[in-house]
């Protein structure tokens, strides 16, 4: 029994070792399955680093946290790093580009970082812009070898002048040298002006036509000798015979000599008045045309396999009447500078055309009368400034006759003709800027305001074309009708 307890007992010893052994093997394999490589830790990146711009051959001094132990530069061509005390350092520029700089201490901890942005010296530019525009919102910034202006200035003008400033200085290396960048103009103009524009063109043609002449026609003699006696007077001045007064007359029963006189006298005023009115922003342009077009033709084509040849004219239009452009540009608080264009043509029949057209009918082509200004001018807003102006006259007198019997006193007159033309023209143009701002409608007046057609009673027994209503404290001088009257009853 005893040796039997004693075998029992030893294999009981033999498992639990057994089970030791194998617990302690998986113990181990599960240790070494355990064992991975740590996770890294990122001590300092460019995401909580500081912005410092730097102009090249410039330096920022740097007051630390806690004392440096270990500085490092990412790209020390770009930037360095000097270290002065033990919480002290410099940063000094040296080229164009960017790079980062950190600052660690003996713990290995950052105590600070820097992304490093070396740019141009952008000092001389911006203390140039604030002398020429002390009271300007104007920011410059250096972007790689270029420059940014962003802000907000009063006018175009301005904008255009501290961009052509940064472009001269950057491009043609100004006060840091190099040159070679480009201008990035990002400036906004606060409250961009309106500015209308009024023209007023006026012209005063004043023509005077004087003719006189005799035209003969008879026979002289008789028998085997007679003299056909015929003259026709020209009147070359005007190139035509004006609807004349004619005399005519009879002398002797056997000569049969008739004289028919022509004489006229004829004077005329043309009056031009045109008034175009047009607003625009601030730098930009507008164009205005009241007018027309009318039909000239351009070309012909004929098909001559048909008799008579059929012919279609294609035809061309051209324009005529008021028209104006104009740019303006607010230079200051209320001056205006003004590129103007402005034209008023009309249709003539001075130097007309006529023009044959195979199978159909004959056709007359007008010419144009123009009075154009084109220029630029600087006026203060609500003054006028003549643009344009002209004062012309033209005279033209032509006598014409029979060379000999022209010459003789008293009869001479009844062997020539004489044409006097006097024309006088007078044209103005006058140009009158208004700096404007929006009005609500019912401040403003339209043509047709107070317009109302007449009752049919009205307009047979009164005369009148058309009746006004709505005018306050305006009382009518031509009224005589006393009965009802208004808009609404008739």
């Amino acid at each position: 029994m005893a040796y039997q307890a004693l075998i029992r007992t030893a294999a009981v010893a033999a498992i639990v070792a057994v089970a030791a052994a194998w617990h302690g093997t998986l113990r181990a394999a599960d240790a070494g399955a355990d064992a991975r490589p740590p996770i890294p830790q990122v001590a300092a990146s460019e995401y909580g680093s500081t912005f410092v711009p730097l102009g090249i051959g410039k330096s920022v001094v740097i007051d630390l946290p806690g004392d440096v132990k270990d500085v490092l530069v990412a790209d020390p061509r770009i930037a360095n790093a000097v270290i002065r005390s033990a919480r002290r350092a410099y940063l000094i520029g040296i080229t164009r580009g960017q790079t980062s700089i950190y600052f660690f201490d003996a713990q290995g901890r950052q105590l600070a970082g820097f992304d490093v942005a070396v740019t141009r010296d952008l000092n001389g530019l911006r203390a140039a812009l604030r002398r020429m525009f002390p009271n300007a919102d104007l920011n410059v910034e250096g972007l790689g070898d270029g420059v940014v202006l962003t802000g907000s200035m009063s006018s175009p003008l301005e904008a255009q002048q501290a961009y052509d400033v940064a472009k001269q200085v950057v491009g043609g290396g100004g006060f840091f040298g190099g040159g070679g960048g480009s201008v990035v103009n990002g400036i906004v103009v606060k409250g961009r002006d309106q500015v209308m524009l009024k023209v007023t063109v006026a012209e005063v043609q004043r023509d005077v036509v004087k003719q006189l002449g005799i035209d003969l026609n008879g026979t002289i003699g008789g028998g085997t000798s007679v003299l056909n006696l015929v003259t026709d007077n020209p009147f070359s001045a005007f190139g035509q015979t004006l609807s004349a007064t004619r005399f005519t007359g009879v002398f002797g029963q056997q000569q049969k000599t008739s004289m028919i006189l022509r004489a006229m006298e004829r004077a005329g005023v043309i009056r031009t008045l045109a008034e175009p009115t047009l607003s625009a922003i601030s730098g930009e342009s507008a164009t205005f045309l009241a007018g027309g077009q009318f039909p000239i033709p351009a070309g012909l084509s004929c098909d001559t396999t048909k008799s008579p040849p059929l012919c279609q004219a294609s035809i061309e239009f051209k324009n005529f009447g008021v028209s104006m452009n104009f740019t303006p540009v607010v230079l200051s608080e209320g001056r205006i500078s003004l590129k103007v264009m402005t034209e008023v043509s009309d249709l003539s029949s001075d130097n007309a055309l006529p023009l044959s057209v195979p199978g159909a009918a004959n056709v007359t082509i007008p010419s144009i009368r123009v009075r154009r200004a084109d220029t630029t001018v600087e006026i203060p807003s609500g003054g006028a400034l003549a643009m344009a102006g002209m004062i012309q006259e033209q005279t033209k007198q032509a006598i014409n006759g029979i060379p000999g019997l022209q010459q003789l006193p008293v009869l001479g007159a009844l062997f020539r003709s004489r044409d006097y033309i006097n024309k006088q023209t007078e044209l103005m143009i006058l140009v009158t800027p208004y700096i404007v701002r929006a009005v609500a409608p019912k401040d403003l007046s339209k043509p047709d305001d107070g317009y109302a057609d007449v009752s049919d009673p009205a307009q047979i027994l009164l005369g009148r074309l058309n009746k006004i209503y709505g005018v306050n404290g305006r009382a009518d001088p031509n009224r005589t009708y006393n009965g009802r009257f208004g808009f609404i009853l008739d």
